[in-house]
């Protein structure tokens, strides 16, 4: 994956909230884990290491299904991204999945 499509990637979930900033660290939540693999394809394509990835709750989906929650937290230290200005300005503090866990 190239670093333009990464970004607009991260971008996009940044937008939705699945993607929040956290001090040094980007904090991404789904509950697919697919989506947890191609996170970690956006961040190695911009430079960055991801440093844990662990399901942190169930989440239902309808009344009848559980699905698990995923949480991602990477590192992100290129100084060729501006995605922590993008976060300032489009981003939340808060996970959609922040009133759920």
């Amino acid at each position: 994956m190239l670093p333009p499509e990464a970004q607009k990637k991260m971008q996009c979930w940044l937008r939705s909230r699945h993607l929040i900033c956290s001090g040094n660290f980007f904090i991404f939540e789904t509950v697919d884990y697919s989506a947890v693999e191609r996170f970690s394809e956006c961040v190695a394509a911009l430079g960055g290491t991801v440093i844990s990835v662990e399901p942190i709750d169930k989440v239902w989906m309808g009344d009848h299904r559980q699905v698990f929650l995923y949480r991602a937290k990477a590192s992100l230290h290129t100084p060729c991204h501006n995605l922590k200005q993008y976060w300032l300005k489009y981003g939340s503090f808060r996970t959609r999945f922040d009133g759920q866990a």
